[in-house]
């Protein structure tokens, strides 16, 4: 097995289109080439991490956070970032950080602490516009079927849990074949009228080369008519943060408790308690304090993230509870995002997970 083949896999589930414009997800090291000859799974690919797949025996480290953010000036090891590059170009070791883009997958790392705390109605917090687009083309009335369903097969057509989405509308089509053409119906140097029907599909824009090669394959014709036009409807599956339910609605100090065993935490910054039931819960790994208000105009009543600052604090008005968990304590369970995932895909293969805390962050009790 090549490691191409894991990466392939991976970007199934979380396509690197969806990483933020700011991120550096995908290959760190390595070669997508090289045969695969074991997985570690992380959170940080540290020098640690790097030394440890080397004793295990495995050449290929699925990261989520990238090891390298900015540009490198240069590889003389005087940082951590530097010294790691270079262990693993040394040994052979591929980094590959899918980052973002798992992030604003719905079964992603929001999905994940979502389960730790059996949350259901779920639904993206902040969903993301701008990745649908629409596909029209119009086809012979006896190919239409055949080509309905070449690009359903590329992906197209797939609206939230509804899959085979399209539409069609009859009508007539004309032409006239120049000299050295092949036409499907009709004879060069006469125009000709078709009975055709316009056939429209919705598809997630980083299908596009995938469906336009299924149409040209599928259809009759040699010169297909058809647009492609970017729409403003956000995917509902995609995006920043996750909101749910609890099954019971829930005392927050109760909940909090909770949220302490489940995640393992030390301690939980939070504002002041709502004296509320709390029922309704959005949570987003890492970094979160942009979604704050987005939280709460969805009606959530505590919302889970990290790295709050001091004065963000202050914009829960009272109005949700805001829980700041800690940066890797919301996001350590991804680890086991990834290892169930890969695992489910090659039970049988050399999958494992780090062994090491990867926290820089200690707490002094």
């Amino acid at each position: 097995m090549k490691i191409q083949d894991v990466i392939s896999h991976l970007e199934q589930i979380a396509p690197p289109q969806l990483q933020e414009n700011y991120d550096n997800a995908g290959f760190i090291t390595g070669n997508a080439n090289w045969d695969c000859k074991g997985i570690l799974v992380a959170l940080d690919a540290t020098e640690s991490v790097i030394q440890e797949a080397v004793e295990k025996k495995c050449n290929v480290v699925i990261a989520h956070h990238p090891i390298v953010f900015g540009g490198l000036k240069s590889l003389t090891g005087k940082n951590y970032v530097e010294r790691t590059v270079i262990m693993a170009i040394k040994n052979d070791i591929a980094i590959y950080a899918i980052h973002t883009n798992l992030d604003n997958v719905i079964d992603g790392v929001n999905g994940k602490m979502a389960d730790m705390l059996a949350l259901v109605n779920r639904q993206i917090l902040s969903p993301k516009k701008g990745l649908l687009k629409k596909l029209m083309v119009f086809v012979p009335q006896e190919a239409a079927e055949t080509v309905r369903t070449a690009l359903f097969d590329a992906g197209g057509g797939n609206i939230g849990n509804y899959r085979d989405c399209s539409f069609t509308t009859p009508g007539e089509g004309t032409f006239k074949a120049g000299e050295g053409t092949n036409p499907f119906s009709g004879s060069i140097g006469l125009r000709h009228t078709a009975t055709e029907v316009k056939l429209e599909v919705v598809f997630q824009s980083w299908l596009e080369s995938k469906l336009v090669q299924a149409l040209l394959a599928a259809h009759p014709y040699e010169e297909v008519a058809y647009d492609i036009v970017p729409i403003e409807n956000a995917l509902l599956t995609t995006g920043s943060g996750l909101i749910g339910e609890l099954t019971t609605a829930m005392d927050a100090a109760v909940l909090l408790a909770h949220i302490k065993k489940a995640f393992g935490l030390t301690v939980i910054r939070h504002t002041p308690l709502t004296g509320q039931p709390i029922k309704k819960v959005a949570v987003c790994g890492g970094a979160g304090s942009f979604l704050i208000k987005t939280a709460i105009k969805a009606g959530a009543q505590l919302y889970i993230t990290a790295d709050v600052k001091y004065h963000e604090f202050f914009d829960a008005e009272k109005r949700l509870v805001i829980a700041d968990i800690g940066h890797y304590e919301s996001e350590q369970y991804t680890i086991t995002l990834l290892f169930d995932i890969l695992k489910e895909k090659y039970p049988t293969f050399a999958v494992l997970k780090t062994e090491i805390n990867t926290n820089p962050v200690h707490y002094f009790l």
